[in-house]
């Protein structure tokens, strides 16, 4: 039974403190008055402390008492963390953007964007992002990277035949009603739009491979935009072929451009909800990149293009689901023929629920 006894310095208070916590909560430490002794006797097991520490002392009694009491009785519970970036908003309205730790299925750092957006400002939570422009980020898991003149973006894998490639982003168990976000990508030889057959001189419309008009399909020369299992539409993200010319009676061109005949959208579920536009003003050549106009971006539109960059929310799509959901949202990269001949990389994006 001897004594035991630590010295303090003003430095250490910190780990000091810490440390009585840890020996009062195993009870070799007590301090059952504010006159608490300098020495420690010979049968006596306890640790003094000096009287300046007698304040913090008795208050951290008090929260170890608790403690014990609660370990047996789990009388307190833990703050729940908050489930979604608008939680925090309505509790915190001056809460800046920036990371915050989220609950749900998964707790984790999200990204809020607090800021308004999409007309709206009650707190957006981010729950896809890809930036290609940083050198260290890599293509989703089964994208081809494509790269030209310092631009870097992810399109489908090499494929002989029509294909969409894939990425899931998981809510996290978010109910949300709301999607919001922008995307990025680069024409890459030919795409053309949404036009669900080949062009052999037929009249427009008469020739329509009836599997390219769903949406499990790929329906489109773009990226698609969807949520949940089954598919539901979000939005539809469309590559033109040409954007300073009609030809092929218009049918590869974007929906929206002057003088197309494609006025007519065999994608019924698609409605408005899409944004369409082409980064070619010259004859296409197979195998290569138009990397010098960005795509969906209300920018660089050509002659025949006006309309479509004139879309409402440019660069930014919103989408209304009317009812709330947790589901998954999906991005795929789509294209009707070989890679070789048309795809639509994407370099960016950022999806907020």
């Amino acid at each position: 039974n001897k004594p035991i006894r630590f010295t303090v310095k003003m430095s250490g208070k910190l780990s000091i403190l810490f440390a009585f916590f840890y020996l009062y909560s195993i009870g070799i430490v007590k301090t059952e008055n504010t006159n608490v002794p300098s020495t420690a006797t010979e049968n006596d097991n306890t640790c003094a402390l000096p009287d300046q520490y007698t304040s913090l002392v008795q208050s951290l009694q008090e929260c170890a008492n608790a403690l014990k009491h609660c370990h047996k009785s789990q009388c307190i519970q833990p703050c729940p963390l908050p489930s979604s970036c608008k939680e925090i908003k309505e509790n915190c309205p001056d809460s800046p953007s920036g990371y915050y730790h989220i609950g749900g299925k998964k707790p984790s750092y999200i990204y809020c964007n607090m800021e308004e957006l999409c007309g709206s400002n009650e707190g957006w939570t981010r729950v896809a992002y890809l930036d290609m422009s940083d050198q260290s980020e890599e293509c989703p898991t089964g994208f081809r990277l494509l790269e030209s003149n310092g631009v870097r973006a992810c399109g489908r894998a090499d494929s002989s035949v029509g294909s969409c490639q894939s990425v899931q982003f998981p809510s996290n168990g978010i109910s949300y009603s709301q999607v919001c976000g922008r995307v990025v990508g680069y024409q890459y030889s030919s795409p053309d739009a949404l036009y669900p057959g080949r062009y052999e001189g037929e009249e427009y419309g008469t020739v329509i491979d009836a599997s390219r008009t769903t949406i499990n399909s790929y329906y489109v020369d773009g990226i698609s935009l969807t949520r949940g299992s089954p598919r539901q539409h979000v939005w539809t993200f469309v590559a033109g072929v040409y954007e300073h010319e009609i030809r092929w009676n218009g049918r590869y061109q974007c929906p929206c451009s002057v003088g197309n005949e494609q006025l007519h959208i065999f994608q019924s579920f698609i409605g408005n909800d899409y944004f369409c536009e082409s980064g070619l003003n010259e004859q296409w050549i197979a195998n290569t990149p138009y990397f010098s106009d960005p795509l969906w971006d209300g920018k660089q539109c050509g002659a025949i293009e006006q309309e479509c960059c004139k879309t409402s929310g440019l660069p930014w799509f919103h989408k209304d689901l009317n009812s709330t959901t947790t589901d998954y949202i999906e991005l795929r990269v789509c294209g009707d023929e070989r890679t070789s001949n048309e795809d639509v990389p994407v370099n960016y994006y950022e999806i907020y629920v």
